[in-house]
């Protein structure tokens, strides 16, 4: 065979199993919202795309893999602990996959590493959620997973029903519940390497670049940090008023218009005069690709200045 086909050859092998994961973040190594997370009695989001379902009080943390560890293949860097101090029925680790659609009427195998500090059995299911104004959920439930205190390789292929006749609505998904224990438990239990595809196989684990995966997250959360003192200017809209906007283009075009919140430990800085100022400032969810800055300072000028932010500002979309 010539270089040339070799080439080929590899070129579409490498095509052919890219992109098949569609789970988001299944290497637990995206965390833009911090490395350890307390649910009790709540619905949290904790790494990248994947929350916890708390009835009881559970710790959900980033760890990092001992360098050389061979127990997971390949090296991870990252996996997910998920700590049950309180256990209460139907506590679940679950990530929402975007649009309805997704494997219907398909056959899908879930693959993931897992292990405990005490066997324990988990049975996750998936469920169809048609959206605002759609038909209701659709839960199918798989085979168990019976995990003990060794790393070990789980495969759970199902059946995911059609959505023959259902009706759509608005922010629809499927949601995969991935820990859910089947009795009463304290403990921990490690994840790692999650992975979704279509068919009744699973192929080794598909590896994304950190920046391909953080991108991945950012449609539907993301943190927009200050980068110091003048990080989004603010044009004062005329002389003698006391109104200041910017808008400011996310990195990655969101899923929707996001829930917006403004660092308040941020403040305002006016130009030419250099001034700090505590007025106050607001957010507006212009579009899934920009937001807009509002702020007010707390003393009016006479004069056209440029004002800047070096407030974070958190964006949220999630479905």
């Amino acid at each position: 065979m010539s270089k040339a086909a070799e080439l080929a050859a590899l070129i579409g092998s490498q095509t052919a199993l890219s992109n098949r994961n569609l789970i988001i973040n299944g290497a637990m190594q995206v965390a833009q919202r911090g490395t350890s997370f307390n649910s009790n009695n709540a619905i949290d989001y904790t790494v990248d795309r994947w929350g916890t379902f708390a009835n009881g009080q559970i710790t959900t943390t980033q760890e990092t893999f001992t360098a050389g560890q061979t127990a997971v293949p390949n090296e991870p860097t990252h996996y997910v602990r998920w700590n049950v101090t309180s256990y209460s029925s139907g506590d679940n680790f679950f990530q929402k996959i975007e649009d309805v659609r997704t494997l219907a009427g398909q056959s899908a195998t879930l693959s993931f590493y897992a292990k405990s500090d005490t066997d324990i059995t988990t049975r996750p299911r998936f469920i169809q959620d048609f959206g605002s104004g759609g038909s209701s959920d659709v839960v199918t439930t798989t085979d168990t997973a019976s995990i003990t205190t060794s790393w070990q390789k789980f495969v759970i292929t199902t059946a995911i029903p059609s959505i023959s006749g259902k009706t759509i609505g608005t922010s629809s998904y499927l949601e995969i519940e991935l820990l859910r224990v089947t009795d009463t438990f304290t403990g921990q239990i490690d994840l790692a390497q999650v992975q979704l595809e279509v068919g009744e196989q699973a192929t080794p684990f598909e590896h994304r670049s950190f920046g391909d995966e953080l991108a991945r997250c950012q449609r539907y959360y993301q943190i927009i940090p200050s980068a110091g003192s003048y990080a989004f200017p603010l044009v004062r809209h005329q002389s003698g008023t006391n109104l200041n906007s910017g808008s400011v283009y996310y990195p990655v075009t969101m899923r929707a218009n996001a829930t917006l919140t403004l660092d308040s430990s941020g403040s305002w800085i006016h130009k030419p005069n250099i001034r700090n100022d505590s007025g106050s400032a607001s957010l507006v969810s212009s579009s899934p690709s920009l937001f807009t800055l509002l702020a007010t300072p707390s003393t009016n000028d006479t004069a056209n200045y440029l004002a800047y932010s070096n407030n974070n500002v958190e964006a949220d979309a999630e479905l």
